[in-house]
């Protein structure tokens, strides 16, 4: 199990109000394209090459509650990628952005009517507990499992930053650094947040 590490900094507090309804805008969807993407990045003061690295590590709109879905690890449900397999285009056929092999692939694993229940591993040709940079080597071969992955190909500049991480010590690293980065979005300031007695619940 390769796992990148990195210092976490200390003090970051807790709110106090946590709204479902504050989602939306702050975080993707799977069928985000590129623009969209990148847009909802910088608005966090995050930029391409963060938004390529933390692609393997997106929580999804999609469906409620809201859940990490780490791209190169774990599982998903077919219901949040079928989009791309049945009637893409209004033709009957699979997205033509996706791997045509993996498509039948998937549409065996997923077929209609969609079982709600049935689950994919998110990252292809590889173990599903691996965390590594496989996920960047699968994309660059049209295998990424939802379109907000097939969008990373869309642009000249993501394209080439998908292209140097599929260097397993180079996405390790830059993966550590993106992270943390990320970790450092919406701080709170003094006497805006708290820091919690118990992390499920708001001190009393």
């Amino acid at each position: 199990f390769q796992r990148p590490t990195w210092q976490v900094l200390m003090g970051r507090k807790d709110g106090r109000i946590s709204l479902a309804s504050e989602v939306a805008g702050n975080l993707p969807s799977s069928s985000a394209n590129f623009t969209t993407l990148l847009d909802q990045f910088a608005n966090k003061g995050l930029d391409i090459v963060d938004l390529a690295t933390l692609s393997v590590l997106i929580m999804f709109t999609d469906f409620m509650p809201i859940r990490v879905r780490a791209h190169t690890i774990g599982v998903t449900h077919c219901a949040l990628f079928s989009r791309r397999l049945y009637n893409f285009t209004g033709h009957g056929d699979a997205d033509p952005s996706l791997n045509p092999d993996y498509a039948a692939t998937l549409r065996t694993i997923c077929p209609v009517p969609l079982n709600p229940n049935t689950t994919m591993d998110m990252d292809p040709d590889q173990s599903s507990l691996s965390f590594d940079g496989h996920y960047f080597k699968a994309l660059n071969r049209k295998k990424g499992l939802f379109l907000s992955d097939a969008a990373l190909l869309t642009d000249s500049n993501s394209a080439q930053i998908a292209q140097v991480l599929q260097n397993g010590p180079i996405f390790l690293a830059r993966f550590a650094f993106s992270v943390k980065k990320m970790g450092g979005v919406g701080i709170l300031s003094e006497g805006d947040g708290e820091v919690r007695q118990n992390c499920r619940v708001v001190n009393v």
